[in-house]
């Protein structure tokens, strides 16, 4: 599995990527919405997106909507995790995240669903 992870957060990164690893996933990391886009020009090949909502430069709804507007990238499933108000952010969004969970959050719960995810997919 290749998994793009977003988030301003160098911990949640860390922490994230050492999961996925060590179950032998690929993992990209960027910072904000825009610094995802500009990895997603030249790499498309993600199996899944996990993003922060609350970001400096692009936030995750942005981002979201950005990502689903390009025939490319609109296929790949896309987790959002927030520790902001979860119903809100479902309302404003102009697109449906295909998981939306609330922090703090379990990172293997994370995980779990990441892999729910690309199963649901691929079958």
């Amino acid at each position: 599995m290749r998994v793009l992870v977003v988030d301003d957060d160098d911990i949640h990164l860390l922490i994230l990527k050492k999961i996925f690893e060590k179950s032998n996933h690929l993992v990209v990391t960027a910072h904000n919405g825009l610094e995802a886009l500009k990895v997603l020009e030249t790499d498309k090949g993600f199996s899944i997106i996990l993003t922060d909502i609350m970001m400096p430069i692009m936030d995750g709804i942005e981002f979201l909507t950005r990502l689903k507007k390009n025939v490319v990238s609109s296929t790949i499933p896309v987790i959002g995790f927030t520790s902001g108000n979860v119903e809100y952010y479902r309302r404003i969004s102009p697109v449906a995240f295909d998981s939306l969970v609330s922090k703090p959050l379990d990172f293997f719960d994370l995980y779990n669903l990441a892999k729910l995810k690309v199963d649901i997919k691929m079958n």
